[in-house]
């Protein structure tokens, strides 16, 4: 049997940049991409160094790297604020004027902040936090819809040491409760609710729930959104608008250490309790900063916009965090990409003349199967670059978001990280980096990837294993917070000194890695190891087909058998001889081997409000025939209940 991940996928289609583009880009030929990032690999502490005296310390660092696997301390000794550098700093060097964030509701009010507004507003609530009795290094639980206050929540909490953990709006008071109890936290910043698909999320009855038979939150503080009405406990619970009233709207900011703590994110485990991804200040910064520049290449008069919530890492690197230290104008959105219609991310990209734009597949997916019609009533010719992030994406979406939104002019920065790496880790540069549809090409600088065997061997080419960084990198996470062991065990016990990411991938020829998914989420067919996530491109690969889940359910000769979840595009009705078509088409993409056993036609996938598809409850329905596991974090439970009547059926 074999023990490497199968790769069957062929992907022949390149895309080299204009010469246009190139002749602007920050990094414009492979020759110079080359050169630095031999740099960077070879000489990190010079490569970094250089980056990091672009942005301010009030203390300079004694040495760049101290590396005792699986512990790094970067920038030794250096002292800076974050916020500073976010804010600040361009208020001092006059761009205070400049747009920093431009806000739209879902209900369709707007809101502009210059850096010197925004820089009012994060120093009066720095001293709100004061005020309120929060101190450096105590933590902060943050659970808000996506207003400019949640960035600014943020960076105040940066400010003054504060270390924040982000609750995604989306999430359960259970949820809450677990990362309450995990962080010890002392404060919650939340709002009274926030704007979905036309209503409102009770965000604070949430808050008030978890906090039953809490000990250690000792303030709620809260944003006035919705004007929905809420129960504020007195001596606890406090207005955010009265309490900046009774602050100036200036605060002397200190440096802290290089890594002092910064925030912790949670990210689910396979144990069921959340980890406390736990990230510092100053090799952060560094990376976020960098990827911003060189990656979405960066300049004064981009107005770029990610569409993630601040809730997951992607909000805080390339919302809050690295765009601001870029100085960029971003643009900002509260609500649902399908409110009032699937049209609406269209129309704020020609309103507002996005020329950056950053998205996830699973919205990418969803737009095609709404229809192109939505997409060709509005003019995007402000864009100049495309990003992808938060899973692989199959070539087929890759080439429409090429065509219909970048109309074949913008490069695509297909982007892979996690919660755990703090920024991006592979990704063309767009000025340089000949683009494939479905790779995320090469690594970022400073990133010593490769894909290993079960025996620590290099993989040949188009050969499957596992991916692992094999050098210490400025934003890598510092541990899981109050869990040394855990952290050691889930992401340093694969090979010695290496960080094993829990991804299958290859590298083809010329050596693009192309992520082929989760480890856990690789099939057993008949001793054949199929990632999923290359499964799912040759379903969605068939002209019919708008979005595909796989999963595998027990077999007792396979042992895996394929199940595929189809969702098909508008206007395709389900017939017996789709399904055998459906099937065939895998099998001439792939092989007979991937040939889904079961295919099952469902108007939606389950997926939580961010849109990532919960596997977790397919995989238990083809088991067992009930989803029963945790839902609450799910957009519409009724899609699973629907999906449990056609499993039953069959």
């Amino acid at each position: 049997m074999s023990k490497n991940i199968e790769s069957h996928l062929s992907e022949d289609r390149e895309f080299k940049p204009s010469k246009e583009f190139s002749k602007k880009a920050r990094i414009s030929s492979m020759a110079q991409y080359k050169r630095m990032y031999k740099e960077s690999i070879e000489k990190p502490a010079t490569f970094w160094a250089r980056e990091a005296k672009e942005l301010q310390w009030s203390k300079q660092w004694t040495k760049v790297l101290d590396w005792k696997a699986p512990y790094a301390k970067w920038f030794v000794g250096g002292k800076t604020n974050i916020c500073v550098n976010c804010v600040d700093r361009h208020v001092e060097e006059g761009r205070g004027t400049k747009a920093a964030i431009i806000w739209e509701g879902e209900p369709g009010d707007k809101r502009t902040l210059t850096y010197q507004q925004l820089q009012r507003e994060v120093c009066r609530f720095a001293n709100v936090l004061q005020a309120n009795g929060v101190k450096s290094k105590d933590r902060v639980l943050i659970y808000m819809p996506m207003t400019p206050e949640a960035s600014i929540a943020m960076l105040a909490c940066a400010r003054i040491g504060a270390v924040h953990s982000i609750v995604f709006g989306g999430f359960s008071a259970e949820s809450i409760k677990d990362r309450l109890e995990d962080s010890k936290a002392v404060a919650v910043i939340t709002a009274d609710g926030g704007w979905r698909r036309g209503g409102v999320i009770d965000l604070k009855a949430n808050v008030d729930d978890a906090l039953k038979g809490d000990k250690t939150v000792k303030k709620v503080i809260v944003l006035k959104r919705t004007e929905n009405e809420v129960k504020m406990k007195r001596g606890r619970d406090v207005w955010w608008h009265e309490e900046a009233a009774k602050v100036p709207a200036t605060h002397k900011a200190r440096a802290f250490d290089s890594e002092h703590p910064l925030f912790i994110l949670y990210t689910s485990g396979s144990t069921g309790k959340p980890k406390g991804i736990l990230h510092t200040t100053g090799g952060y910064m560094i990376s976020t900063y960098t990827t911003c520049k060189y990656i979405f290449d960066m300049r004064d008069d981009d107005v770029y916009w990610c569409t993630a919530d601040v809730g997951w890492i992607t909000g805080h690197s390339y919302i809050t965090y690295g765009p601001m230290l870029n100085g960029v104008t971003q643009v900002m959105y509260e609500g649902a990409p399908n409110f009032p219609d699937f049209s609406r991310f269209w129309q704020i990209v020609e309103e507002y003349g996005v020329t950056i734009f950053y998205t996830a597949p699973t919205a990418i997916r969803a737009f095609i199967k709404a229809g192109d019609e939505l997409v060709e009533k509005h003019d995007l010719s402000s864009l100049r670059l495309l990003g992808t992030v938060g899973e692989p994406i199959n070539p087929e979406a890759w080439m429409w978001y090429y065509d219909k939104i970048g109309g074949g002019r913008c490069p695509i920065v297909d982007t892979w990280w996690q919660t755990e790496t703090g920024a991006i880790m592979l990704s063309p540069l767009p000025g340089c980096t000949p683009i494939k549809p479905g790779t995320a090409t090469l690594p970022f600088f400073g990133v010593d990837a490769a894909i290993l065997d079960e025996t620590g061997q290099e993989c040949k080419a188009n050969e499957g294993g596992r991916l692992v960084i094999r050098q210490p990198w400025p934003s890598m996470l510092r541990t899981i917070y109050g869990d040394k062991k855990r952290y050691k065990d889930t992401y340093w016990s694969d090979y010695s000194g290496m960080y094993t990411a829990g991804d299958g991938a290859r590298r083809d020829k010329k050596g693009n890695f192309w992520i082929v998914g989760r480890l856990d989420d690789v099939l057993n067919v008949s001793g054949h190891r199929l990632g999923t996530a290359e499964v799912e491109s040759a379903l969605v690969s068939h002209k019919a087909v708008a979005e595909a889940a796989v999963v595998g359910r027990p077999h007792d000769i396979k042992g895996q058998a394929v199940v595929a979840f189809v969702s098909l595009r508008a206007g395709v009705e389900s017939s017996d001889a789709l399904l055998k078509e459906v099937r065939d088409h895998v099998g001439k993409i792939i092989g007979a081997i991937a040939k889904p056993d079961d295919v099952y036609f469902t108007q939606a996938l389950p997926k939580t409000r961010s849109g990532k598809i919960m596997r977790r409850l397919l995989k238990e329905l083809v088991a067992t025939g009930k989803a029963t596991g945790n839902m609450t974090t799910l957009e519409d439970i009724n899609v699973v209940r629907n999906l449990e009547a056609l499993v039953q059926k069959k």
